[in-house]
């Protein structure tokens, strides 16, 4: 390697503060910025940084990790023993057989493809299921194969131009079905060609309702890259906005909700850019649109309805750090409501995140616990729930600690 040259944290053996400042900077974070999510001040970071204090506790290296992505602990401490993956969960069991059937493309067939509406009561079923699992992902793994599979062979051999609009409205769907499945998993260039297919298709259709499935999820994705994507996120997430403003006020709910699924991405990236006035305004507005559905309304996709705008304002608190508003979120929101058990897990994580940062870490693994119960693939692949499932292995309760350690078994991130 040239004397000049950047070491690479992943290979070399370097001091934490060195690694923290070279994992930061590829972030494209600033110091000031890292400092004020860790409640810390950018002096406090410098001399970390540059070795003149010590190595901090676990709970502030977990902390550390979660803000700047870290996908295994090692990267972070640069000890081999704590390899674990946290904003990376495990490979499931059948990614090779989505991978293989995102890759084979075809371009010649020997079979009549399905029509539009067969695909589109498959792929319907195939929401319900997810929605329905607490192993999700092992119930979506094997049905997305055959598809991905079906759907790319209906978009081929579509001729017709209103049959070719719907097959490749299903397959865009497929697509982000497929993203779900593949969130957190050790394959990210696998998740972006996903995401990009997704979006070729859902403008292929001309479906307003695919063309903002879309732009959400490739929003999502550019959000979760890091600081240096926000404004990638928000690009998508505007641009979004403004194609759909046209079709809203005679839209169907399937429609309107995912311009509100939209406002609250832009109200979830405000809140890791610390911006509170404008989160809030965000999600203020994703309020109203949500007011404007069926009561009884539920996006299979995006999750959105009026269920989900408590949980959505626990999420914009915790981004914030904001403790205590976050805790009287958690207590406001009535997640019991929500009709799918990964997303309710989901939220159960982030109401653990809210007691954590109010200083409530007994009621944090409670929660976790409950979290685990409704989805446990959920949690499994969740870097924020490790982190606190970890920092409580450390408490000094032993209760706390006993509950922290047979939770972390099940999560597979300590031995049995």
């Amino acid at each position: 390697m040239c004397a000049d040259a950047t070491p690479d944290p992943y290979t070399d053996p370097l001091a934490f503060g060195r690694r923290m400042q070279i994992l930061r900077q590829k972030r494209g974070m600033s110091r000031p910025v890292l400092a004020g999510l860790l409640g810390r001040s950018p002096s406090w970071v410098k001399q970390v940084e540059g070795g003149q204090i010590q190595t901090p506790k676990l709970p502030t290296i977990l902390r550390v990790a979660e803000i700047l992505r870290v996908r295994n602990l090692s990267d972070l401490t640069g000890d081999q023993a704590a390899s674990v993956d946290l904003f990376v969960g495990p490979g499931h069991a059948l990614l090779p057989r989505v991978r293989d059937a995102v890759n084979a493309f075809p371009l010649l067939a020997d079979r009549q493809a399905p029509p539009p509406p067969h695909l589109r009561a498959r792929l319907d079923r195939a929401w319900a299921a997810r929605h329905r699992a607490p192993n999700h992902r092992e119930v979506v793994g094997g049905l997305l194969p055959g598809l991905i599979r079906d759907a790319q062979l209906c978009a081929r051999q579509a001729t017709a131009p209103e049959g070719r609009r719907a097959a490749q409205a299903v397959l865009s769907e497929v697509y982000a079905l497929s993203q779900f499945f593949l969130a957190y998993q050790p394959d990210s260039a696998l998740l972006w060609r996903v995401a990009d297919r997704g979006m070729v298709a859902a403008q292929e259709s001309e479906d307003p309702r695919a063309v903002g499935v879309a732009a959400w999820l490739t929003a999502q994705a550019h959000r979760d890259s890091g600081p240096a994507h926000f404004e990638a996120a928000d690009a998508v997430t505007r641009g979004a906005l403004r194609f759909l403003a046209p079709f809203l006020p005679d839209a169907p709910d399937a429609v309107r909700a995912i311009a509100g699924a939209l406002h609250f991405e832009a109200a979830y990236t405000a809140a890791r850019r610390g911006a509170s006035g404008e989160a809030w305004a965000w999600w203020e507005k994703a309020q109203a649109t949500a007011e404007g559905l069926h009561a009884d309304f539920y996006d299979p996709v995006t999750s959105f309805s009026r269920a989900i705008m408590g949980p959505h304002a626990v999420t914009v608190a915790v981004e914030l750090g904001a403790g205590g508003e976050s805790v009287r979120q958690a207590v406001a929101s009535d997640g019991t409501h929500i009709p799918s058990r990964p997303r309710l897990a989901r939220h159960r994580i982030e109401e653990a995140r809210a007691y954590q940062l109010d200083g409530r870490p007994e009621s944090a693994l409670a929660t976790l616990e409950r979290a685990h119960r409704a989805a446990p693939e959920t949690i499994k692949y969740n870097g924020y729930a490790k982190r606190i499932v970890l920092e409580e292995t450390e408490a000094r309760s032993p209760g706390r600690r006993q509950a922290a350690a047979a939770l972390a078994v099940e999560l597979g991130i300590l031995a049995a």
